[in-house]
């Protein structure tokens, strides 16, 4: 086999991925069967991929392989799923609150303390570094605005996270100094919410571009053409389906 030669199902996964990508974009002229076709394969595949790894993750390796070992810890987690089923069964559905408080129970257990230690502790620690760190040759303020440790990012820090506050602090009222403080926090707020957008603005960019890319990549002779020939092939069909639907009273 040649080394320039693509695997065939290589080439056959090439041409399903240029048809599905194709097949979404086509939502950019309105929706339409192919977009439709497209999302409910995506979604249909994605449920179907899923409950196959829990099948095998949870049932066939966790319990069976386990319990056929000598392992017996996996019939806690069954009882308690057992127990939510009962739900459903009227004369026995108070079992079910046993199972519940349990769930209920150890996930606040697991989730509280998280959320302490990654927001509100984090939040206070980066809050009180200090301003002037001590060094051999006396006292230092660091301007170095790369390092998130240094003197001009806490001062920064600590005056963001004090206006905010007081910004959302309406025992005060807001005028003077005051008006001031809560305006320079709706400045810190509306950069944090921007900086957040952007972000989101940026990962579905790398997406975009992701797909982008693959369609020029298997756009060459090495994959058969495929995206200039499914192109071809999605407009025409675009173009038949535009001129064969029914026009109702209520179509565009």
């Amino acid at each position: 086999m040649p080394e320039h030669l693509i695997p065939t199902h290589a080439l056959v996964g090439a041409w399903v991925a240029v048809g599905l990508t194709l097949f979404i974009f086509s939502f950019l002229y309105k929706d339409n069967p192919l977009f439709r076709t497209g999302e409910h394969l995506y979604v249909g595949i994605s449920v179907g991929y899923s409950v196959v790894v829990v099948w095998y993750t949870v049932f066939i390796r966790l319990i069976w392989d386990e319990i056929a070992k000598g392992n017996y810890e996996p019939l806690m987690p069954v009882t308690i799923g057992l127990l939510i089923w009962t739900r459903f069964v009227p004369k026995i559905a108070w079992l079910s609150r046993l199972a519940f408080a349990f769930v209920v129970g150890f996930g606040s257990g697991v989730a509280i303390p998280r959320t302490v230690s990654s927001t509100i502790l984090k939040q206070i620690e980066d809050t009180v570094n200090p301003l002037i760190t001590m060094s051999h040759g006396g006292f230092s303020f660091s301007l170095d605005l790369a390092s998130p440790q240094s003197g001009v990012n806490t001062v920064i820090l600590l005056v963001g996270v004090i206006s905010v506050l007081f910004y959302f602090f309406f025992s005060v009222e807001h005028s003077g100094a005051g008006y001031v403080t809560a305006r320079t926090g709706v400045y810190f707020l509306m950069i944090g919410f921007g900086a957040a957008f952007g972000y989101t603005v940026m990962s579905r960019m790398s997406l975009l571009i992701g797909r982008f890319g693959d369609l020029i990549t298997f756009s060459t002779a090495d994959y058969g053409y495929a995206t200039p020939i499914l192109l071809l092939l999605t407009i025409a069909c675009l173009a038949i389906w535009e001129k064969t639907r029914p026009r109702g009273a209520g179509s565009e």
